[in-house]
């Protein structure tokens, strides 16, 4: 199995009448493909998927391929309620053969059980059929307040061999991510929080989709495939979540590249103010100022 190593979490630009900026979205792609991200992860959380329609994604994966974005560099987010919907999503990306799909779970009901979790995940791949594949189940119970258990994950994958084929753990719970990674270390599993990332590829972890490479992708990189430590990430990470994170790292995309344009988000984000622009910057560098010891 090649290693999954380290996938950018595209931010989407928007223009003023919040139209997706396709071309400014290719180019950064391929900014962090040559920064040396594996794959870049379109439509996830930091790519504000949930606010992106089905014929939006059809419209910006043709021209990511047309492109010359390989399919096989491209994850693609599917955040979405209704199973048809997400077998929809997944299906019409499977189709042009992209790397994998990054599905969360349903999160408009709250406090469901891990039957019916399953049963919405069974028939999402029902519903794909032949095309099932390459699933990577998305637990982030701090955006959809539905976390993903353990055992659920475990079920998952012995009812859908080949199917569901890892679990990107964003949320934060180091205990848990020790524990998924001890009981599923023949899954692909990612690291979403960048605090633990570089202990948890240490431990087996296979690497990250992370929001933070579109800004620092050498960083994030060295921790993803070396598993190397770096307090600067640790203690940026801290700072970045003092702010809704999507709207952050798109100031920082702005910043980095001199372009306000990356600056829109879609409702019902809003950007942060100029003085949390400010703030990020400094702390930016006031950490990466020097090298890493």
């Amino acid at each position: 199995m090649t290693r999954f190593g380290l996938s950018v979490a595209l931010t989407t630009p928007f223009g003023e009448d919040g139209e997706i900026l396709i071309d400014m979205m290719i180019a950064q792609a391929r900014r962090s493909l040559d920064a040396g991200c594996a794959s870049c992860t379109l439509f996830g959380t930091t790519g504000e998927g949930s606010s992106i329609g089905t014929q939006e994604r059809e419209r910006v994966l043709a021209a990511f391929i047309e492109a010359g974005i390989a399919p096989e560099q491209i994850v693609v987010g599917v955040l979405v309620d209704a199973a048809e919907d997400a077998a929809l999503q997944s299906s019409q990306a499977l189709s042009k053969g992209v790397r994998n799909i990054l599905l969360a779970p349903p999160s408009y009901f709250k406090n469901v059980s891990d039957d019916g979790l399953f049963g919405w995940y069974s028939k999402v791949f029902k519903d794909l059929g032949k095309l099932a594949r390459d699933i990577i189940v998305y637990n982030i119970p701090s955006v959809t307040m539905v976390p993903l258990s353990v055992s659920l994950v475990g079920r998952l994958k012995q009812a859908f061999p080949g199917i569901v084929t890892g679990v990107k753990d964003s949320s934060g719970d180091w205990p848990y991510t020790q524990e998924l990674l001890k009981a599923h270390s023949d899954l692909i599993i990612l690291i979403g929080d960048e605090r633990h990332l570089a202990e948890g590829v240490r431990m087996g972890g296979q690497g990250a989709i992370s929001g933070m490479a579109n800004f620092a992708p050498h960083e994030i990189g060295a921790m993803a495939n070396e598993g190397r430590d770096d307090v600067r990430v640790v203690g940026f990470v801290a700072e970045l979540l003092k702010y809704p994170v999507t709207p952050a790292v798109k100031a920082m995309v702005a910043r980095q590249l001199g372009d306000e344009n990356w600056l829109a988000v879609r409702a019902p984000l809003l950007s942060i103010s100029k003085d949390g622009q400010k703030q990020l910057g400094l702390v930016f560098d006031g950490l990466f100022r020097t090298k890493a010891a």
